[in-house]
């Protein structure tokens, strides 16, 4: 459709297209872009297109280790100008990385200025800070202008830019990455360089496993040091599939003070974790009373880390408390492995670690034989222009006369001494200067220096094992640079045992101050606890309408467990308990119990006792109370019940105790041996008694020497003769002893 002018309208470029396809186009197109040009690190380099551009940007400006720097706002400047159309925010975060030592394991950027800290401050502004390359990034360009990588025409084709840099570093491990993208992410911790050279001579003298790798190269090397503790093997089997976490705990030692006092001293702390959050997060268990082994903790950090932990007293065992502190701080971490990286600069790929190290060879082999073929076609060019110039010292007064006499002396030089154009357009350009004796002996020695190097050139290109022959040089000089005793080569991360299992319960004692406290909870099931023991009855007060019920004295380290008419047991921790100020809180909101059961029993949990749980029907079995423990708010099902029949009671049952007495609501009890009630961690139960008319009111478990004894009055009253009574599980039983209380209760 078109106008009457002829011009097209907008319908005429229109596309019939599926709205689903579309996006699918679209949103593919994006998440290949995120991949290669944004998340991934190339195999290669190690680098993320950010940080190639940055090197490559300062190696332009020539920001060389011994050069002066320029501002940083002049190399992002250049970045986002040139090579990278993004905010200048995301350039300078990237650029001040590069230059944090606690970030980067060999940095590749010579940051001078405020560059940010382990705290977690920011760095300066860029006009503010100045920066140039480190020795590593120069290392990661050598070669550059020698044709050793390809190079492309950067977003708006004004020029050029490289593909990837020759890395004469093994970046990738070095340094390590970390990258999220489309559908996929990279995280790569450092490794330490002496031993990663180590083993790429030992992948260029055999075939080996990655068994044997994994021993020369031990784990991870984080800048900021700790102490790797994961089992040898999950490291090998991480590096194997390329895939896996490291756990990492901060260094600590113990400073011992005066009067038997000590201190703890934190000297490093794991990776990418920021110092003053650390002090931030033990700072707040101290106040909120979580870490009640700890008394204070003080920042002395100069330019080194120097946390300062004070126990509350000497009698601490400084192993559990810094257990407590690994396992609520920061201060132990994991460091995820996952090595998906460009293979080619194409192709996202999950490698293994002798991969990456192949892959890095592979590379330097591809740079060795581009840099040696640029090297050997300037020195085949020189050695013709020496040629020509050794013919004319041979003929000088020949050439004189050409020059001035001939109208094309070009073309006389040629068709006179058989010159080629580039030797006679050497000659035409030589100064009158170097025309003479000395300059023809010094000129005799470059060309056998460079006929020698040719023929060397000529032998490494076209042999393969030339070529390791001298990367296995190149890797050797790195060692000596990167020696294992220099700052830059010796370990910072100390590879440490993997910590021995630690008792889950002592440590949660620990956590928690201990205090003696009063647990009371109300015939309604509101429940508090008071400091100390020995209160009066008189200081409880309850909501009108209510009244006392279970009244339990216990430390702020115990838990409680709660049994529900529902056959169920609730757990909760008297540390979790409402002060005694007011009335509390209502038990079954803290402890899920359902609106249609009730509290049948509440006591101290003791693990090494046993529990005799019943329901009204008479039916019950013994638990040991550390199968009951619930672990979460809901409850642990541990009597089960059915219709209208509902759990009476839970009773604890002492060492000694060897029978029990029960007595129904029809006022029959019977007395039997408790060996015969089975132990069982869940269910229906057996028949304690048996009832016709009625149901279960009572039981209590006795030793039989010391007789069955019931309350009466004020006081209690002793039956004196148990025999009648005796009888086995499951019986009816008898009318009791005269005076037995009419509430069919022992008491």
């Amino acid at each position: 459709m078109a106008k009457k002018d002829g011009t097209a309208t907008t319908r005429d470029h229109m596309i019939d297209e599926p709205i689903g396809d579309i996006l699918s186009d679209r949103y593919l197109s994006y998440a290949l872009s995120t991949i290669m040009s944004r998340s991934l690190p190339d195999v290669r380099d190690g680098l993320k297109p950010v940080h190639r551009r940055l090197l490559y940007a300062m190696y332009q400006l020539k920001l060389n280790p011994e050069t002066g720097p320029k501002k940083s706002a002049r190399v992002v400047g250049d970045v986002i100008g040139k090579f990278h159309p993004h905010g200048d925010v995301a350039v300078y975060d990237a650029m001040v990385r590069l230059a944090q030592d606690f970030a980067v394991r060999y940095p590749l950027v010579d940051g001078q200025g405020n560059f940010g800290n382990i705290d977690g401050d920011n760095a300066a502004a860029m006009r503010y800070t100045e920066a140039r390359m480190t020795a590593v990034a120069g290392l990661l360009l050598e070669g550059i202008d020698e044709n050793a990588v390809d190079f492309r025409a950067t977003y708006d084709g004004d020029g050029s830019e490289p593909i990837v840099l020759p890395g004469n570093f093994p970046n990738l491990l070095a340094n390590g990455a970390t990258g999220i993208a489309v559908g996929m992410a990279t995280n790569i911790p450092p490794h330490n360089v002496y031993e990663l050279l180590q083993a790429c001579l030992l992948l260029l003298d055999e075939d080996p496993g990655i068994r044997k790798l994994a021993g020369v190269i031990k784990g991870p090397d984080f800048p900021t040091g700790g102490i790797l503790v994961e089992p040898k093997e999950e490291i090998l089997k991480a590096y194997e599939t390329g895939r896996g976490s490291f756990r990492l705990r901060a260094r600590w030692e113990r400073e011992d003070l005066k009067q038997g006092l000590y201190q703890i001293i934190v000297t490093e702390i794991p990776y990418q974790v920021q110092k003053a959050k650390i002090v931030e997060k033990i700072a707040e268990l101290i106040y909120n009373k979580k870490l009640p082994m700890l008394d204070d903790v003080i920042d002395e950090s100069a330019e080194d880390i120097r946390l300062v932990l004070v126990p509350k007293n000497r009698n601490i065992e400084p192993e559990l408390l810094m257990e407590a502190l690994f396992r609520h701080t920061d201060l132990e971490t994991r460091f995820s492995l996952n090595m998906n990286v460009l293979d080619g600069g194409l192709v996202p790929k999950v490698m293994n670690l002798k991969e990456v190290l192949q892959a890095w060879l592979d590379h330097r082999q591809i740079v060795l034989v581009r840099r040696s073929a640029y090297r050997l076609e300037k020195v085949l060019h020189r050695i013709e222009v020496l040629g020509g110039y050794l013919i004319v010292f041979l003929n000088i007064d020949e050439v004189i006369r050409i020059i001035r006499e001939e109208d094309d002396p070009k073309m006389g030089l040629v068709d006179a001494f058989g010159l080629s154009e580039v030797q006679a357009d050497a000659v035409l350009n030589m100064r009158l200067r170097s025309l003479r004796k000395l300059e023809e002996i010094e000129l005799r020695k470059e060309h056998d220096a460079l006929s020698a190097e040719r023929d060397g050139l000529v032998t490494l290109i076209g042999s393969e094992s030339a070529q390791w022959d001298e990367i296995r040089r190149q890797i050797e000089a790195l060692k000596d640079m990167f020696g294992s005793r220099t700052v830059l080569g010796k370990r910072r991360t100390e590879i440490g045992m993997a910590p021995a299992p630690v008792d889950v319960e002592e440590l949660s004692e620990a956590m928690i101050e201990k205090e003696p406290v009063t647990v009371i909870c109300s015939a309604k099931g509101w429940i508090r606890a008071f400091k100390g023991h020995g209160h009066n009855a008189e200081e409880f007060k309850y909501k009108e309408g209510d009244r006392d019920r279970f009244v339990l004295e216990g430390q702020t380290t115990d838990k409680i467990l709660v049994f529900g008419t529902n056959g169920r047991f609730y757990t909760i921790g008297c540390d979790k308990l409402p002060s005694g100020r007011g009335f509390g809180e209502p038990l079954r909101l803290m402890a899920d119990l359902p609106n249609d059961a009730e509290i049948a029993a509440l006591k101290i949990y003791e693990a090494d006792s046993r529990l005799l749980v019943a329901a009204d029907d008479g039916r019950g079995f013994i638990v040991a109370e550390k199968d009951v423990l619930a672990q979460t708010r809901t409850g642990k099902q541990i009597l089960n019940v059915g219709g209208k029949t509902e759990a009476k009671f839970c009773v604890t049952i002492a060492q000694d105790m060897d029978h029990l007495a029960t007595i129904g609501t029809n006022r029959k009890m019977l007395v039997f041996a408790l060996e015969e009630i089975p132990e069982m961690a869940r269910g229906k139960g057996v028949i304690l008694q048996r009832f016709k008319d009625g149901a279960l009111s009572d039981a209590k478990p006795f030793q039989w020497d010391m007789g069955l004894s019931f309350k009466y009055g004020a006081g209690e009253t002793l039956v004196a003769d148990i025999n009648p009574w005796l009888g086995q599980r499951a019986q009816a039983g008898r009318l009791p002893p005269n005076g037995f209380p009419k509430n069919n209760k022992f008491g």
